[in-house]
């Protein structure tokens, strides 16, 4: 640690996966770090786990359920009023839902998890991270595949749900959110669209017995390891590229032009977003 400047590191998403071993590699780098996490259980083990490792005073875990407008808010808030200065913003909230539900917002719940919260929490979190001399988000979704896409006329997937669907929009919503973010200069953030493809990582709780069982098995053969898949993650933090929008794509950069990045289609999005977090049956979340 001789030489570097310890950081502010928040991470949603943080009590698995690849979420909890940035949290973890962080730490050890000496850096502050604020997960935030729905399992007050999986949180109570981080915070276990961060002071045996002597690291208890700079982590701090915030119970909060990210699909509802409200604890988006609340917990953003909280950040701020602790946290003068924020460096890096890791987004890896997600949980797969194999049947459609909707939050307490009345929004279908992959929609308000996987990318109305990472909307928000880079939205509020904007100035203490511009007080940064160097801050950067990473959205961990699903860049560079072109498969999917947001349905225009049904967000909310009221008509012929599908959990691969519902990823595969927020997948493309994600791609969406770095380019509105880079191209309307919403901070001085850097931001980075990171897709570290198939990784022994994430909550498979949500799922049949019959499929997790699948995923398990596939993973020991296909799944690149979680250590192998935070590794840039964990060095963006100490060196941010300079572009105002990068793509990576399991360890190769993503051409900005391809469909899937349109600046046009990013506006719109944007303009939805704001209408809809206008809309009577969100507005009390704020």
């Amino acid at each position: 640690m001789s030489g570097r400047t310890s950081k502010t590191v928040v991470i949603s998403g943080g009590t698995d996966g690849m979420g909890r071993a940035t949290a973890l590699a962080r730490l050890a780098r000496g850096d502050t770090v604020i997960v935030i996490g729905s399992s007050g259980e999986k949180g109570r083990a981080l915070v276990e786990e961060a002071a045996r490792a002597g690291a208890g005073e700079r982590f701090r875990f915030l119970h909060a359920d990210l699909s509802t407008v409200g604890e988006v808010r609340r917990v953003a808030k909280e950040i701020v009023a602790g946290h003068p200065v924020v460096d890096a913003l890791i987004l890896c909230a997600n949980r797969p839902s194999p049947k459609r539900r909707e939050t307490s917002d009345g929004l279908e719940f992959t929609f308000a998890l996987y990318y109305l919260s990472r909307y928000l929490l880079g939205e509020l979190l904007r100035p203490v991270m511009d007080a940064a001399p160097a801050p950067l988000i990473v959205n961990v979704s699903g860049v560079g595949n072109t498969v999917g896409s947001v349905r225009w006329d049904d967000l909310q997937l009221r008509r012929k749900y599908s959990m691969i669907k519902a990823q595969l929009q927020a997948n493309r919503a994600n791609d969406l959110l770095g380019v509105s973010f880079a191209d309307r200069a919403a901070g001085k953030a850097r931001y980075v669209l990171y897709h570290p493809g198939f990784t022994r990582s994430g909550d498979l709780s949500p799922l049949n017995p019959v499929m997790r069982g699948t995923i398990r098995l596939l993973a020991r053969v296909k799944a690149r390891p979680v250590e192998t898949a935070i590794r840039p993650i964990v060095e963006w933090i100490d060196e941010p590229p300079s572009a105002p929008l990068t793509a990576v794509d399991r360890g190769k950069p993503v051409d900005l032009s391809l469909p899937t990045l349109d600046k046009h289609d990013a506006e719109r999005l944007a303009k939805l977003t704001e209408e809809l977090l206008r809309s009577p049956g969100v507005t009390r979340g704020r």
